[in-house]
């Protein structure tokens, strides 16, 4: 095991590894308190791989934590709506999309936390302005429709808005979030979508992908049928 001085470095050299488990396996062999705060500090890497790794790998270490000590994910759930605060001093890179990690990966923390997540992008909730963040946002409630669908329905409507952002993260984001919760309502805007040919870096499950807008749009669609249609 790492020297407590080397462990943000050696955390960074896992990452690295190309196999999912085995990176994950090796994270979570370490005390969950410790290497939570190794990954967090790689939410910043200048390697677009190395960060979004470790936003899955603290995902898995909070779920895996939910499930012998609720309460230390608490703090770390804490931790991260902190640094989404204007009073923390930062930015909050990567924040709202390790909150829907380890809600997708933990239902009992989705219970209590999924509505906190959703209240970022409402007007009249705790609105993220800077539109970085509102690209991690969207990704963030796209990846915790993948498990907990019905918990991202009443925010559908705020997230469609952004397909029409000026953003091609904003546009392909939102097409993502909004074919994982199945968004009928919002159809024939993705179909209008599927034509569109900008380019983004897209993270799914381990790797990092070049993808069109029109690629993530033309998913979302094949992902909603008639059946999903809200009243």
């Amino acid at each position: 095991m790492a020297r407590p001085g080397n462990l943000k470095r050696y955390i960074r050299q896992v990452l690295g590894g190309s196999g999912r488990e085995a990176v994950i396996e090796q994270v979570c062999s370490h005390r969950p308190r410790r290497v939570i705060n190794a990954l967090i500090a790689r939410f910043y890497d200048a390697d677009p791989v190395i960060r979004w790794r470790s936003i899955a790998a603290a995902g898995a270490v909070g779920a895996g934590l939910a499930e012998t000590d609720r309460e230390s994910v608490r703090v770390i759930m804490r931790r991260l709506m902190w640094m989404l605060n204007d009073e923390s001093g930062g930015i909050g890179w990567g924040a709202p999309e390790a909150m829907a990690e380890i809600m997708a990966a933990s239902p009992a923390m989705a219970v209590e936390y999924a509505e906190i997540l959703c209240s970022y992008i409402r007007p009249d909730g705790n609105h993220l302005e800077h539109p970085g963040l509102q690209r991690g946002l969207l990704w963030g409630l796209g990846r915790l429709a993948q498990s907990e669908p019905g918990r991202v329905r009443d925010v559908a409507a705020h997230i469609a808005a952004f397909l029409k952002s000026a953003d091609p993260y904003h546009r392909g984001f939102a097409a993502w979030a909004l074919g994982n919760v199945g968004y009928y309502g919002i159809l024939a805007d993705l179909r209008r979508l599927t034509t569109d040919c900008a380019k983004i870096e897209f993270f799914d499950h381990w790797h990092v992908q070049a993808v069109s807008v029109g690629e993530l749009a033309r998913q979302a669609v094949s992902k909603i049928s008639p059946e999903n249609k809200e009243d």
